[in-house]
């Protein structure tokens, strides 16, 4: 459980509630949301297209508010996160979590009226499974807690394919595959140099319970099952020939990185970094640093291409066919 924080220190401003929204990762939800959504390739009316995805934005609030919440105990100790809203003390506990109930009732509600049920129990899910299962339980517990609490993060694209068409086909789960299979090695890179946080906060981040040699080591074994997934669009009908080469070529680099890192000591320096950036490493530590940083850059390629393919009307290969 939180523990009570002391009061607040300065004033909030909109801008510490807007910080309690995580708006940075809003907008990949946001992004990968508008994939699904555009990928069904069916006619949406423009109001409720916009509508859809403002509720996909919403939830996401909702879920980082929650988050927040309850977090903020572990948060406090963290060099990353104790300027957080809540650990800082602008804003109180409760508020964060007022905020997160209202805005999770308002963005299913408003989903189920724009888009139905399917894309609304999608969203609801996602907000529960992230704010529940892995905030409240997972992040706590296990060291899979970004194995398992990823599929809260790779739910967008199907939320916004549902919203378009009431299903969930075979193509939007792909899309949930990639950044499913996208999260370990993602977070795993960010943890070998952030490890001295989660050991001080408890959290159970593979680092600080299963080493950083291990940590490496399935680094490297998720990307070399993550890449293949990036590529299965292209035998499936959903990407093109410009997808495929993005899939492709960021999929050889992403490899290599994470070759790099599995060779590499990162991890392996108990010493902290030298402030609270997530890009000013130590030596040791360069090669995680770049495979997380690549990792972002490598996503957001492959959700465009296939966004812009999509939008172009743009053949798709089907290569299985």
């Amino acid at each position: 459980m939180t523990p009570t924080l002391s009061a607040s220190r300065s004033p909030a401003t909109w801008r510490d509630f807007l910080l309690l929204l995580k708006p940075r990762v809003m907008s990949l939800v946001v992004f990968t949301g508008v994939t699904g959504l555009v990928c069904a390739d069916v006619p949406v009316n423009p109001v409720l297209g916009a509508v859809a995805i403002l509720c996909i934005a919403v939830g996401a609030g909702a879920s980082g508010a929650l988050n927040m919440w309850y977090d903020a105990d572990i948060d406090a100790k963290m060099r990353r996160t104790r300027g957080r809203p809540v650990p800082a003390g602008r804003v109180q506990g409760a508020d964060a979590l007022a905020l997160g109930i209202v805005l999770s009732l308002f963005s299913v509600l408003l989903m189920a009226m724009a888009a139905g049920w399917v894309a609304a129990g999608l969203l609801a899910f996602t907000i529960f499974f992230y704010a529940v299962v892995y905030t409240m339980w997972l992040k706590r517990w296990t060291a899979q807690n970004i194995v398992i609490g990823g599929l809260a993060g790779a739910l967008p694209p199907v939320i916004g394919w549902a919203a378009a068409t009431g299903t969930a086909p075979l193509n939007a789960w792909l899309l949930c595959a990639i950044i499913f299979m996208w999260t370990p090695p993602h977070f795993w890179a960010l943890s070998l140099y952030t490890s001295e946080d989660y050991q001080k906060a408890g959290v159970p981040m593979m680092p600080v319970v299963a080493g950083a040699a291990s940590t490496r080591r399935q680094i490297l074994i998720y990307s070399l099952l993550f890449v293949p997934v990036c590529l299965a669009p292209a035998f499936t009908g959903l990407g093109g020939a410009a997808y495929l080469g993005v899939a492709a070529a960021g999929g050889l680099l992403f490899l290599v990185l994470a070759w790099r890192v599995f060779v590499s000591r990162a991890g392996d320096s108990a010493e902290e970094r030298n402030d609270d950036g997530l890009y000013d490493v130590r030596a040791g530590a360069k090669d995680a640093r770049n495979l997380f940083a690549f990792s972002i850059l490598y996503l957001t390629l492959l959700f465009a291409t296939l966004l812009g393919e999509h939008l172009a009307g743009a053949p798709a290969l089907e290569l299985l066919s």
